[in-house]
């Protein structure tokens, strides 16, 4: 009997879930609702899928109101009238264009009218789709109405918004938070009616005795609505089907691009390979999976067509077919991976690439995907309400003073210290919280569909412009519309701008094949990087955690790459198999204590569970389970079943085999406790392994040209560490640090020689159109010969020119800057007043005579440090505090179990948790001579000794030994004072 039902879909209107409305349905006894969100359609498909779960027949539709002003209700007839809907939403939110009063005539669509909306439109014809909605509250006007003799067109559309005075609360709170007002302010046309509650169906027909034809003729009209989607058992792929014209030619063109690709990747394919091709193809073929590698080769076809880098990651790298087809770049033969990791017969869904791209590539290419596939559009993902973000909303709404607020958000209060206002804040923050706030865009997800994208979802418009659904990964999934995952990464900018900087600064060099990885893997220089913990810059390993673990594993290859990239992850950490990984791989005595059942399953991991694909192993060889089965016991334990019964089965069959075979209970569970411990956590073998082939890239140019390396590492944004730690590490390369100059720097930094120039981008407060205006003329008329010649050739203002002189941007002048400022004030008008037009004759210029003005390297430090955020001198020359002995990193395996005391400019510093969960610090230094040292904040002195910021630090504390890798355990730390900026003594 309901027409016109929100769910909190209907943002910061509605004020519960739809599964909440279905519960509310139940307990009212209806066997039919409609849910109608405002201008949204984001539960419609959830809604469903629910609905028929409890035997309530599920009718979809929208809303369609300019702000709260409700202009009619769709309702979908079918699926063709959800399309309907969904195409005509769409058409108005993505162009901005405003809804009219009076809908069009859209097939296999229901339009119902508000009763007041009619009034006012004085409409009085109406189509047979066309209907007249009354609420409860409007029936006593009906009475007096012409529109009674209009009995065949009256419905009951009475809206459900709140449940109760609570959520009629709450929803009022969201109109403020919504229309950015006070409470107090918020106008009654925005709110919704506290009547607009579901009504029992014995209260209804009470409440419309006069008009017994209004239930009749909404029952009727309901009785006409019905939308199908498949879900759970009954669901099947959405995403496109074919990629030529037909199945057989999907597979003829799959077969012929392995046959093209094969001797790209093996020279001489073993038996081995040509078996295991073979198997992959049959199961593709058999699970129709052929259009999605297809789909994939052919985006990754269009990127290498444009010189774009790309990697293929994820459990896609456990396959053979992949990686002959060129999507991979992991070879599954050498690194065992089992295809089975990836695609099995008990995988319902389609398998999924992780695709990365340059972040400055990506858009490129999803551009072509939305050009080539014909039903395309990007995934959502909801932001919600976070509880301190809707405590400082509600905070203002309530008119609460902000250092209230501040304290409520925070946390800084006592329960007997709070005023009635900010008990209902944090009363209403707690239900607002986890409310979906607006959409936004996935990070990654791509659709490509067989039908169109309005079959499912309304689409928006964000600032990315590209169509976008309005449901999320897990919505998709259940009705069967898959994601492609396209993703943006820093990387492979660095690789490629890295490439581009040694062409164009070491021109005498022949090209270089940077997809030769397998050349890198065996460079001992390379290899060294990685042990010595000199990976700095390089892709997913220059973390403090990432470099420490390989200088204990002293890893040396591409196999222990892979490996590091895995055990540092939770699941294998925190089950303690990480120490005996190390201690294994270090120590091959300790290789003796592994099971000897599970030594000879993975000897390469030292009888270790390291990967997902160890899962599979375990469950295949030690419990024979089939690998089909050993998938579904890897997904269970992420999570990620689709069936409980079915992963519980799979559990009953491990433990009966294992039994079978003779293993005694103790083995049996302390192996499954393993396995339950770090499934869900660690990598697949394959994703560890593509990321390795990139670093391996970034090691490469790392290696043999640094300086280029850290320009573009620079470049394109840096990576773990910040700007100022790459330079540092530049300089460490034998790079000279300069700051801008008009006449060479570019916006991004420019390496020339040994020299990399600051890029004028780094100039805090330099406009962008300043630079702009600089580089274009000195591009077009050649370098600046003065300050009068750049003064007559800039449109610039005195602030704008200040920036650039104070940060030593003329010193090719040879004048002191001091000087050049004030010469700057004489010559420019202060207010920066100038016209645009171009002077006809070059201005005379008055020469002033100064004083000798001069400015000292402290002055410069400072100027450089309020410019760029940091000096380019040693920040240890800076320190005006005495300092005492001390030692330096490279001597801290002399003092193992001993204190001793370090100065170490901070580098990076975040806080971890214990097992215990209490608060400890981790930070990483430079020490005097620029090498690096780690120092741990315990949860004893965390908070006794914090850190302030980046500067000099003097650090006492006790050296650990940890195989190799020395570390600090801090007993007191102190920051140091620095030298005074003489402007201001």
């Amino acid at each position: 009997m309901y027409l016109n039902c929100h769910s909190y879909y209907s943002l910061r209107f509605g004020t519960f879930s739809e599964t909440d409305l279905l519960d509310l349905a139940e307990a009212n006894a209806m066997e039919v609702v409609a849910l109608t969100d405002i201008n949204n359609t984001s539960a419609c498909l959830n809604f469903v899928r629910h609905a028929k779960k409890r035997n309530i027949k599920p009718v979809i539709g929208i809303d369609f109101r300019t702000g709260a002003q409700q202009h009619f209700v769709g309702l979908a007839k079918n699926n063709q009238g959800f399309k309907a809907l969904n195409a005509f939403l769409s058409q108005h939110s993505e162009h901005k264009l405003q809804l009219p009063d009076v809908a069009p005539s859209l097939a296999n669509v229901f339009i119902i009218y508000p009763f007041e909306n009619v009034l006012q439109l004085n409409k009085k014809t109406f189509a047979d789709h066309e209907f007249i909605g009354v609420s409860i509250t409007d029936l006593r006007k009906l009475r007096f109405s012409t529109l009674k003799q209009q009995q065949h067109k009256i419905v009951l559309l009475q809206p459900v918004t709140v449940r109760d005075k609570k959520d009629f609360n709450a929803h009022r709170l969201l109109r403020a938070i919504d229309n950015n007002t006070l409470l107090s302010k918020l106008e009654k046309t925005e709110e919704c009616n506290p009547l607009d509650t579901m009504w029992s169906l014995d209260e209804l027909n009470i409440a419309v005795a006069e008009f017994p034809f209004i239930l009749k003729n909404t029952k009727a009209l309901l009785d006409q609505c019905e939308v199908e989607f498949g879900f759970d058992d009954k669901r099947d792929s959405q995403n496109q089907k074919l990629y030529t014209d037909s199945f057989e030619n999907d597979c003829i063109l799959l077969e012929q691009l392995c046959r093209d690709g094969l001797p790209k990747r093996y020279a001489n394919p073993s038996p081995k390979v040509h078996a295991r091709l073979k198997t992959e193809l049959d199961t593709i073929k058999s699970m129709q999976f052929v259009s999605f590698f297809l789909i994939n080769h052919d985006i990754v076809s269009y990127a290498k067509s444009q010189g774009y880098f790309h990697v293929g990651r994820g459990s896609g790298a456990n396959s053979i077919v992949a990686y002959i087809i060129g999507i991979t770049d992991v070879d599954p033969i050498e690194l065992d991976l089992y295809f089975e990791r990836f695609i099995n017969p008990f995988r319902a869904s389609p398998p999924d690439f992780d695709i990365d791209f340059s972040w400055k590539d990506r858009d490129d290419v999803t551009a072509y995907i939305f050009r080539r596939f014909k039903h395309t559009a990007l995934l959502a993902t909801y932001n919600t309400f976070k509880y301190k973000a809707v405590v400082r909303e509600l905070g203002k709404v309530f008119g609460l003073p902000k250092e209230d607020i501040d304290k409520l958000s925070k946390n800084s209060y006592t329960a007997s210290s709070l005023d009635d206002i900010s008990k209902l804040v944090l009363k209403y923050g707690k239900l607002i919280e986890g409310f979906p706030n607006h959409l936004s865009v996935h990070s990654a997800g791509i659709l490509i569909l067989e039908h169109p994208v309005h079959c499912y979802s309304a689409t928006d418009l964000p600032p990315k412009g590209f169509p976008t659904v309005q449901f999320d990964m897990n919505i998709a999934e259940d009705v069967g519309v898959f994601k492609f995952d396209i993703l943006g990464q820093r990387g492979l900018a660095k690789i490629k701008e890295a490439l581009e900087i040694i062409a164009e600064n070491r021109p005498e060099l022949p090209p270089i094949d940077i997809t030769n990885v397998a050349a890198f893997k065996k460079d001992p220089k390379i290899n060294n990087l990685l042990k010595s913990g000199g990976a700095i810059g390089a892709y997913y390993v220059e973390s403090p955690a990432m470099r420490g673990l390989m200088q204990q594993l002293q890893t040396q290859d591409y196999l222990g790459l892979v490996a590091a990239s895995s055990i540092i992850r939770p699941g294998v950490s925190g089950s303690g198999m990480k120490d005996e990984f190390i201690k294994r791989h270090r120590m091959p005595e300790k290789r003796k204590e592994a099971h000897p059942v599970l030594y000879n399953i993975m000897p390469e991991t030292y009888g270790v569970m390291v990967y997902q694909e160890d899962v599979l192993k375990v469950a295949n060889q030690f419990a024979d389970l089939t690998l089909g089965e050993a998938d579904v016991l890897r997904r269970g334990m992420s999570g990620k079943y689709r069936s409980l019964k079915e992963f519980e089965a799979v559990e009953e069959k491990f433990i009966a085999n294992c039994r079978k075979k003779g293993y005694a209970d103790d083995l049996i569970f302390e192996v499954w406790n393993q396995i339950k411990s770090f499934a869900g956590y660690a990598f697949a073998k394959g994703h560890s392994a593509s990321y390795a082939v990139e670093s391996y890239q970034s090691l490469y140019l790392k290696c043999y040209f640094p300086l280029e390396f850290m320009t573009a590492v620079l470049n394109n944004g840096g990576g773990f560490y910040s700007a100022e730690h790459y330079f540092h590490e530049a300089r460490q390369q034998g790079a000279t640090i300069c700051l801008p100059c008009v006449n060479t720097s570019d916006h991004p930094n420019r390496l020339i020689d040994t020299s990399i120039y600051l890029g004028l981008g780094y100039l805090k407060n330099l406009e962008a159109y300043t630079i702009k205006r600089l580089l274009t003329e000195r591009q077009l008329h050649g370098p600046f010969k003065s300050l009068d010649d750049f003064i007559d050739r800039i449109l610039i203002s005195i602030e704008q020119l200040t920036i650039l002189i104070r940060s030593n941007a003329f010193r090719f002048t040879n004048i002191p800057k001091v000087e050049l400022l004030w010469k700057a004030i004489f010559k420019l008008n202060a207010k920066g007043k100038d016209t645009i037009q171009s002077k006809l004759f070059k201005t005379e210029h008055k020469q002033f005579t100064l004083p000798k003005l001069d400015n000292n390297w402290i002055e410069n430090a400072y100027d450089e440090m309020e410019l760029i955020g940091f000096p380019l001198c040693n920040y240890f020359d800076l320190v005006s505090e005495a300092m005492q002995d001390d030692v330096l990193a490279s001597q801290m395996h002399l003092f193992v179990n001993k204190t001793i005391l370090i100065y170490g400019n901070l580098v990076t510093t975040r806080f971890n948790k214990t097992s215990q969960g209490k608060l400890m610090r981790l930070s990483t230094f430079v020490d005097k001579n620029g090498d690096y040292f780690d120092a741990v904040h315990f949860t004893n002195v965390v908070h006794q000794f914090p850190i302030n910021g980046l500067g000099i630090y003097a650090c006492y504390g006790k050296i650990s030994d940890r195989f190799g890798f020395y570390s600090m355990s801090v007993v007191w730390s102190k920051k140091l004072a620095i030298l005074q900026d003489p402007r201001n003594s």
